[in-house]
């Protein structure tokens, strides 16, 4: 009965502190989406809130592992047999309680830590921040105007570096350009040189042809008188 009353209490308390995690985390949220500069309320009596809830917890967490070790040493007396199996079931069941209890204890606590830690950090950050803002006004904005100018000469110095890139690149396609040129206008004077000589050969072959033919006209001729005269006498 005193197990499980403080099982039925410790179940109560780890969702209210568990509650209380989740709900700190959310606030926390809300306030830095809603505004940077809007302070942390409630944060202190947050803090003491889990302080006391988690040392509320480790007492009854104490207080249920003793109950379990009265029941472990009863079931291990003389005068108990050691064979009851729904006494060990009991037994175990009660362990087992205790267990998951002490390690849902521990995580939400490590969560509820780390978020602390986390926006303890955020808000020195934060801090940090609106002391430059409000301490150096005109230097801040001094250096806002030379991050400015200086941002505008890197986007002309980019500028100027794309325009001569692209202008070299024209340089090499008008430079290929002409070398192909100069390789067709190298082919046509060839193919102007070789005209003239293909020209005079064909004439040669011609005249071959007409002085071949007027041979061959001249012995037919020659022929056919001699077989004339020999005919008539």
């Amino acid at each position: 009965k005193q197990a499980r009353q403080l099982e039925n209490e410790l179940d109560l308390k780890l969702v209210s502190f568990s509650k209380l995690c989740t709900s700190y985390s959310g606030t926390r949220d809300g306030r830095r989406d809603s505004s940077d500069t809007t302070p942390l309320l409630n944060g202190s009596s947050q803090d003491r809130m889990f302080e006391t809830m988690a040392v509320e917890i480790e007492q009854l967490l104490g207080k249920l592992t003793g109950i379990n070790d009265k029941m472990a040493e009863y079931t291990n007396s003389a005068g108990v047999p050691s064979l009851n199996a729904a006494l060990m079931h009991t037994l175990q069941r009660h362990r087992d309680i205790l267990q998951d209890y002490t390690h849902e204890f521990h995580k939400t606590k490590a969560n509820f830590l780390a978020i602390r830690e986390r926006e303890n950090l955020l808000g020195s950050v934060r801090k940090d921040i609106e002391s430059y803002k409000s301490g150096s006004g005109v230097n801040n904005r001094r250096t806002e105007l030379f991050l400015k100018e200086h941002e505008h000469l890197r986007n002309s110095d980019r500028l100027i570096e794309e325009t001569i890139s692209i202008a070299m690149a024209t340089k090499e396609n008008m430079t290929s350009q002409r070398g192909m040129l100069k390789s067709i206008q190298s082919k046509m004077n060839t193919l102007a040189n070789r005209f003239p000589a293909v020209n005079s050969l064909i004439q040669r072959i011609n005249l071959r042809k007409r002085r071949d033919s007027l041979i061959l006209g001249g012995i037919i001729g020659i022929c056919t008188i001699l077989l004339l005269l020999y005919a008539f006498h």
